[in-house]
């Protein structure tokens, strides 16, 4: 029996890699309406975000605007969505730490001005519930791993500091007019959708059309990759979660990978060797990350169970379904 009125929840970004997976999942349950907004900015091939979101147009819980939360005040999200809002999951942002660090305005006016433009949305909409999807880059150079919520924050790129201006953003509005603000560190996501510029993405792409893949240091950099799915059920979980006003989480595999080992499992997975270009080195990118999850695992029920190869075979059986676009850019 489905309830008169559904949960209207507010999708930023869902138009986007992680945005969109979380927007598959949600629509799933008949008692949630999703309204995605999301501006196509060109980071990358409009295309791509339409193959994301292929099918939800016609889905009767759906609905998607065109905006960009730099320029949407709050008045503009009103006039915008016609029926009170649950919940803002809030995935928009430029993304990338290397481009943060040519472009540090822009970043922060989309990061932290549209965030800012969010919660002021939900200050004056009497919204609730806010997810923000925050970055394992906020920890930056600190060598305590695995991470947990409560280590010293020293992050090292623009696009870190923005990340960490909105979860103190959350906090103060959390503090000041009561919305439930619960802040989701991401780690190193990856599978189907995943954005162009990644190195999963990149790597496959390469190596299917026989081109060296750039491979930056000595390749003994690690990141604790988190397959889309295990992320998604994290996200859902704090859509949910009601226990404190403000929370931060980690969602991560609370295992890290080589770089190294990631190219090798690459290779395993296409079926063909990888020409390597070795590249110094890039500023702002963080030696290893690794994720302490008991956090989540305690209050979000949070259980990543998705093994690397099997994850980047769905990853290369989704580029191979759709490579007549992705090959082509």
């Amino acid at each position: 029996m489905h309830s008169l009125v559904k949960k209207h929840y507010l999708v930023t970004g869902g138009a986007g890699f992680i945005g969109s997976q979380l927007i598959r999942e949600l629509i799933k349950d008949e008692d949630i309406k999703v309204t995605c907004i999301d501006n196509f900015a060109p980071f990358y091939p409009r295309q791509f975000k339409l193959i994301n979101i292929a099918g939800f147009e016609t889905h009767h819980n759906f609905n998607l605007f065109d905006l960009d939360i730099d320029i949407s005040t709050p008045k503009v999200l009103h006039d915008t969505l016609t029926q009170p809002v649950d919940a803002i999951i809030h995935v928009a942002a430029k993304a990338g730490v290397r481009p943060s660090i040519s472009n540090p305005m822009g970043y922060q006016k989309t990061n932290i001005e549209g965030t800012q433009n969010l919660l002021d949305f939900a200050q004056q909409t009497g919204v609730k519930q806010f997810v923000f999807a925050s970055s394992s880059s906020v920890y930056g150079a600190n060598k305590n791993l695995p991470w947990n919520e409560t280590e010293n924050l020293l992050p090292i790129s623009p696009y870190a500091m923005t990340k960490l201006s909105g979860e103190m953003a959350g906090h103060v509005y959390s503090h000041l007019y009561g919305i439930r603000f619960v802040a989701l560190r991401l780690f190193t996501v990856y599978g189907p959708g995943q954005r162009p510029d990644l190195a999963i993405h990149q790597f496959v792409k390469s190596i299917l059309k026989g081109e060296p893949i750039r491979l930056f240091g000595d390749g003994t950099t690690s990141r604790d990759y988190t397959y889309v799915d295990d992320i998604v059920s994290g996200m859902v979980s704090a859509i949910g979660y009601n226990q404190s006003p403000f929370e931060i989480f980690n969602l991560g595999n609370n295992h890290s990978v080589s770089l190294k080992d990631l190219i090798s499992t690459i290779e395993e997975v296409v079926g063909k060797k990888a020409t390597i270009d070795q590249q110094p080195e890039q500023p702002g990118d963080l030696p290893h990350t690794m994720a302490n999850i008991t956090k989540a695992k305690q209050l979000l029920a949070y259980q990543p169970h998705t093994e690397l190869k099997d994850g980047i075979q769905r990853f290369y059986d989704w580029f191979l379904h759709n490579k007549e676009v992705l090959l082509h850019y």
